[in-house]
């Protein structure tokens, strides 16, 4: 147990590292993915060799690595993986860490000498490749810009407004702000038209009904004991996740606003702190987008991280 504790802190230092040395430059990598390649349609999550998605913080792992590498595709496999497909990863290129977390069934006794079943939770961190250093591909598997097909920005917007509507949130529009007012639990947005554009309209708003999430009567996110003064700054980087999660399987560009990059210090603050501290954020973005999408009727697809 001891050297598997070891493991997985080296784990979550590891990760934290990584995000601070973006943080510092100035990048958030949940949200320049989609500004990478020269095709917007490009905007997606990071998929597994077979195509599901990756979650939570893995999201923000790949994102960064396409960012700093420039991988134009969204697909990722292991060693071993490309080997069974018959496919070789090119020699000298370095793999991208991901995370596996999961939890371990155990068997002991307790006090009164019963047998009792306990969890144990477990992270592992493991090595993926993007298919642009692997050679040999089948058909598929390597999806250039050029391949992907064309956006259709009227039909993305009109799907996300039938999203979000489904979601039963009040949505108020007028002044020059947004923001959810917990108190009256209501999101305030500027009119559509004093948005530079639709995209940039629905992405705000992604942001803003991330934090509408956060009501007691829904997820309860209650960020105080763990984040201490620091609450409303995590409060914030997990809407940008969040948000940002969201418009990757919505379609929708979204907007980076400038007036967050004030935050920046505080998220930095926090995760050189705390190196599980980008964990739990990640995590309770993909919270608030899961409970999004089960407003829909829509099951997503669990991964344990």
């Amino acid at each position: 147990m001891k050297a598997n504790a070891t493991t997985q802190a080296d784990v979550y230092t590891r990760v934290t590292d990584k995000i601070i040395a973006d943080l510092e430059k100035g990048v958030r990598p949940w949200a320049k993915p989609w500004k990478a390649g020269q095709n917007p349609s490009g905007i997606t999550l990071p998929l597994r060799h077979n195509g599901v998605p990756y979650r939570g913080i893995n999201i923000l792992l790949l994102w960064g690595e396409a960012i700093e590498k420039g991988y134009q595709s969204n697909r990722w496999m292991t060693f071993k993986q490309a080997l069974e497909l018959g496919a070789n990863v090119r020699k000298g290129e370095h793999g991208s860490l991901v995370v596996f977390a999961n939890k371990l069934t155990t068997t002991e006794q307790n006090d009164a000498g019963d047998e009792v079943e306990r969890e144990i939770p477990y992270m592992k961190g493991y090595t993926v490749f993007n298919v642009e250093q692997i050679e040999n591909l089948p058909d598929g598997y390597v999806t250039t810009p050029d391949t992907l097909p064309d956006a259709e920005p009227m039909q993305l917007i009109e799907h996300a407004e039938a999203f979000f509507a489904k979601t039963g949130a009040t949505v108020r529009h007028g002044g020059n702000q947004a923001y959810y007012a917990p108190a009256l639990d209501i999101v305030q947005l500027p009119l559509p038209e004093s948005f530079t554009n639709a995209e940039s309209y629905e992405a705000t708003k992604a942001h803003e009904l991330t934090h509408w999430t956060s009501h007691k009567s829904r997820l309860d996110r209650e960020l105080g004991k763990r984040f201490g003064d620091h609450a409303y700054a995590a409060e914030e980087l997990i809407a940008e996740m969040g948000a940002a999660f969201l418009c990757a399987q919505l379609g929708i560009s979204p907007e980076i606003r400038e007036d967050h990059a004030a935050y920046l210090d505080h998220w930095l603050s926090v995760l050189k702190a705390d190196k599980r501290a980008i964990f739990t954020a990640a995590s309770k973005a993909q919270q608030a987008c899961d409970y999004l999408f089960s407003l829909q009727g829509v099951s997503t697809q669990q991964e344990a991280a």
